[in-house]
Parts: C-alpha cells; sequence; structure tokens
C-alpha cells in the first residue's frame, strides 16, 4: 500500500476511500461530558460510529488535562470510558476502545511528574502534551526532560498549530531529535485551522518529521472536515510514512 502512495505523486493525487490504512486514532475528544468534546453519551456513540465508517479500527481518547479547567483524572477518564464502552456493545458497534489523556504543560502537569502520579499514556508508555497556542512555555525543554527522565515517550499534539513555532522550524527539528514525537492532526492538510497551520503540516511531512498523525475530534463537524482529507494532496504522502498508529 505505501508504494501504491508513493507511486501517485508522479501525478494527481487519487481520493481514497476510507482512512483505513491509518487505523488507529490516538488523539479525540469523544468521551463525554469532562472536556470541549463530545457533551453527551449520545453525542460519543456517534462520533465512534462516525470515526467507524471513516475506516477507524480502534480509538484511543484523550480528554484534556488542565489544572484550571479540565481536572480530569485517571479514575474519571477510565469512568467515562467504561459507559462508552458498554453503549458501544449495545449498539452493535465493532470498534476497539481505549483511553489517554491530553496534557496541558502547567505547573499541575510538572508535580505530577515530579510526584510520581499516574498519568494516562497509550503504546509503549507514550504521552499526549499540549501546549499555549500563541506562547512558548519557559518550561518546554524541563517538562521534556522530566518526561523522558521519568520512562515517558513525550508526544507533541498538533505541532503545527503552535504559532511561536512559526518561522522557527528548525525548534521542532531539534524538539524531535530531543526524542519528542510529532502528531499532526489530519485537518490541517485542508487549512482547517489556518494556511499557516497547513503549510507547517505539509513541510513536517516533506521531511520526514512526523511520527502520529490524529483526528483531534471534537464534534461532527471534524468528522465532516476530515472527509475533504480523503481528497487533500499531501495524505498519501502522510501514509509513505513509518507512522506509528498501526503498532497501537
Amino acid at each position: 500500500m505505501k508504494q501504491f502512495f508513493k507511486n501517485l505523486f508522479g501525478g494527481e493525487t487519487a481520493a481514497l476511500e476510507s482512512l483505513s490504512a491509518i487505523g488507529v486514532d490516538m488523539h479525540s475528544h469523544i468521551l463525554p461530558g469532562i472536556d470541549d468534546g463530545a457533551d453527551t453519551l449520545e453525542r460519543s456513540l456517534e462520533l465512534v460510529q462516525a470515526m467507524q465508517q471513516l475506516g477507524y479500527r480502534k480509538l484511543i481518547m484523550t480528554p484534556h488535562v488542565m489544572s484550571d479547567f479540565y481536572r480530569n483524572t485517571p479514575e474519571i477518564i477510565r469512568e467515562q470510558l467504561a459507559l462508552v464502552q458498554q453503549a458501544v456493545t449495545e449498539a452493535g458497534i465493532d470498534m476497539e476502545l481505549g483511553c489517554a489523556a491530553e496534557y496541558y504543560l502547567d505547573e499541575g502537569f510538572l508535580e505530577k511528574l515530579d510526584n510520581n502520579e499516574e498519568l494516562l499514556t497509550f503504546g509503549d508508555k507514550h504521552l499526549l502534551f499540549e501546549t499555549s497556542f500563541l506562547n512558548e512555555p519557559l518550561n518546554l525543554r524541563e517538562a521534556i526532560f522530566k518526561m523522558r527522565s521519568k520512562g515517558y515517550k513525550p508526544v507533541l499534539a498538533h505541532p503545527e498549530r503552535y504559532t511561536y513555532f512559526y518561522g522557527k522550524f528548525d525548534d521542532l527539528v531539534e524538539l524531535r531529535e530531543q526524542g519528542v514525537l510529532l502528531q499532526p492532526n489530519l485537518n490541517s492538510l485542508t487549512g482547517y485551522y489556518s494556511p499557516a497551520a497547513k503549510n507547517v503540516a505539509e513541510k513536517l511531512i516533506d521531511n520526514g518529521l512526523v511520527d502520529l498523525v490524529g483526528s483531534d475530534v471534537h464534534s461532527l463537524k471534524h468528522i465532516g472536515a476530515m472527509q475533504k482529507v480523503l481528497s487533500s494532496k499531501y495524505i498519501g504522502k502522510l501514509l509513505s510514512l513509518p507512522l506509528l498508529n498501526g503498532q497501537l
């Protein structure tokens, strides 16, 4: 299949029928009522079914954890996962479900690391984190060092969306060289967030710097946008990379 996608670049890229080549989504906000994603169990079911129709076979759902807004704990997240798993089973939807979290880099997160609190991960201790979109945290390198020293494999969510990296692409390269895995959002390939985010996402793909790709689905609006990803110029090139999604 990878060779098929590579062959597309000699001419016009053909639209895909699904995202089954990705198989596993590791970034979404589908668990109900605990962050800015799905607000009800019914909405969660709609999103799970929509993701199945897009070709996914497994969803690792990652609610926000933020000290000031979303004070989710592993217990809260697992409780909501159990609710969705039961509802999916009762609805006869064939989808494997798991959970982790998207941790916001704040003082509370650093305290969790310092205190050896349980952090929800996926795969081989992959730890998904995000930062402010506008301002680079002064403690970014410190946080990365702490994550790695605790045995975690840090995954930077949607690196293409952080405006403080715009014009500083080498800084992203440096982070990856320091052991940070990079996870762009699929919808960035169509310019959903901004032309600048699309440009950075494409540059990451061009340079083979994408380790994982996520949907970051919050609502059916994101699902609708993902339909356009199937015919985007860069989807074939993305899928030709050795993404880790299929191993999760």
